[in-house]
């Protein structure tokens, strides 16, 4: 059926010019074997007993065969889930629970034994290839999936609650796939380096993407975006790189440092956290032929906006344009549509907005607002407006938003005007808390607090600059490559009670 995910993604036609699929290590597939590779692992999996419907729990690092295993749980009819492998105790065990899954696939002895003390079924994935070069290549006769059918569960999380499930159907993942290659229009030619965690969506759909335009898919991992990470690029013949803002800070360091290695990039995207402008400008003087493309987007539609290249630099105070086949617009706090211009709700509305949220209703009629039969209204809890000419202007979270002095102040808005001073890496606000009344501004660079302070306050409204600054030699980051608020909370508390 063409609407299904792998029909369309996996199951095309290639010329016999067509570059290699995947490359992780030092083993790559081309886009023939990557087929058959699904082929066998669905006979294996189906022996593994997973039918229809069934979820599959994965965790584990970077590997050229996680992508065929997924693509096989779908030939299945099965729905996947991947989970970073640093996830353990708690919360593996609450994903674990939720998702009930038939089958769940880790390297971890420790994640295998708490599996197991809940009896479900458990394999390692080098276990599941080995069984594959055993199986059959043929396709496994299975009842076929209908596009509504669930095909993934992305786990996502705040600040404190436990991991929600967006569920994502085939015909959800396979419109964002296309209205968002549409956009970027990745070539066959190009090579992405992806070090984003598959169990990142940013990363996942790199999968997607890369499957729709017939390119090559390098998986890397966080490590390799480290000192050797222009070395990296260059051996891969790297052309685009999606990039979070630590990962690009990180590149242009090394940029500085040897700009004799410069990669042949072409293309960098950028979604999930604001990228430093000063970031982007010192990457465009050393990597003349590098454009940028900005982008917003949520879990639960997988993409809201997307500027086009370099765009940014015509509208720098914009997060681009809707994906095509849908709308953005922002709602009052009765829900009720607001004109262009107007700070409210961003909403967004389309085909690519998901079903909701695994056994979560009461969340999902919260977020997922039906109205006059028509599609879902996402209430994605950001706010901002839209300008007369469609430009989405994003101004921060309900819960990125404090008070202080008796002003309103967007966390966001400070951390951007923190990140472009001298002598500043990056930047995060802790907002206030029952230990802490006033908001803390977290630095690193070598900037000083009472420097940076000074400095904020010639840029920024005098009410907008937090009581304290905290410099740090480095901010924690989460699996995403995002800064990690809650850990840096933890850490700063641990500084203050020595």
């Amino acid at each position: 059926m063409e609407t299904t995910l792998l029909h369309h993604l996996l199951d095309q036609p290639r010329t016999a010019a067509a570059p290699p699929a995947l490359t992780a290590g030092n083993s790559t597939l081309g886009y023939e074997r990557l087929v058959a590779a699904s082929h066998r692992m669905a006979h294996v999996l189906r022996d593994h007993g997973l039918r229809r419907g069934d979820r599959i729990v994965v965790t584990g690092a970077c590997d050229v065969h996680l992508p065929s295993l997924l693509f096989a749980a779908s030939r299945l009819g099965a729905v996947f889930s991947v989970i970073h492998e640093e996830v353990r105790g708690d919360v593996l065990a609450h994903i674990l629970n939720d998702s009930d899954p038939r089958l769940f696939v880790t390297d971890d002895p420790r994640s295998r034994d708490l599996a197991t003390d809940k009896h479900i079924s458990t394999a390692n994935l080098s276990q599941l290839t080995r069984e594959a070069t055993a199986a059959p290549g043929s396709p496994v006769a299975v009842t076929p999936s209908l596009p509504v059918d669930p095909v993934c569960l992305i786990y996502t999380s705040g600040t404190t609650a436990m991991p929600k499930a967006v569920v994502s159907t085939h015909e959800q993942v396979l419109f964002a796939t296309r209205a968002i290659a549409r956009r970027l229009r990745y070539a066959s030619s190009d090579v992405i380096y992806s070090p984003l965690p598959l169990s990142f969506d940013y990363g996942l759909y790199q999968v997607f993407l890369a499957a729709e335009a017939g390119a090559h898919l390098h998986l890397a991992t966080a490590a390799e975006t480290g000192p050797g990470f222009l070395k990296n690029l260059k051996t891969a013949g790297a052309t685009v790189l999606p990039a979070v803002p630590p990962m690009a800070a990180g590149l242009l360091r090394l940029l500085r440092r040897r700009p004799q290695e410069r990669p042949e990039l072409r293309l960098m995207t950028n979604t999930g956290a604001a990228m430093p402008a000063e970031v982007l400008a010192g990457l465009r003087q050393l990597l003349p032929n590098l454009r940028v493309q900005l982008m917003y987007g949520l879990t639960e539609c997988k993409r809201v906006s997307v500027l086009e290249p370099d765009e940014d630099l015509l509208r720098p105070d914009t997060v681009g344009r809707a994906l095509d086949g849908t709308e953005v617009f922002t709602v009052d706090e009765e829900g009720e549509r607001l004109p262009a211009g107007c700070l409210g709700e961003i909403t967004v509305r389309g085909p690519h907005v998901m079903a909701g949220y695994w056994k979560r209703p009461d969340l999902t009629s919260e977020r997922f607002v039906h109205r006059d039969g028509l599609f879902p209204e996402l209430r994605t809890g950001d706010y901002g407006f839209v300008d007369k000419d469609g430009y989405l202007h994003f101004d921060g979270r309900r819960d990125d938003v404090y008070k202080q002095q008796g002003f309103r102040v967007s966390a966001i808005e400070v951390e951007e005007a923190a990140r472009r001073l001298p002598g500043v890496d990056t930047a995060a606000v802790l907002l206030p808390a029952a230990d802490r009344p006033d908001a803390l501004l977290v630095t690193s660079g070598t900037a000083e607090p009472h420097e940076v302070l000074q400095m904020l306050r010639e840029r920024i409204e005098a009410h907008k600059v937090p009581a304290s600054c905290r410099r740090m030699a480095a901010l924690p980051t989460n699996a995403n490559g995002k800064i990690d608020k809650k850990r840096l909370t933890e850490l700063t508390r641990e500084a203050a009670s020595v």
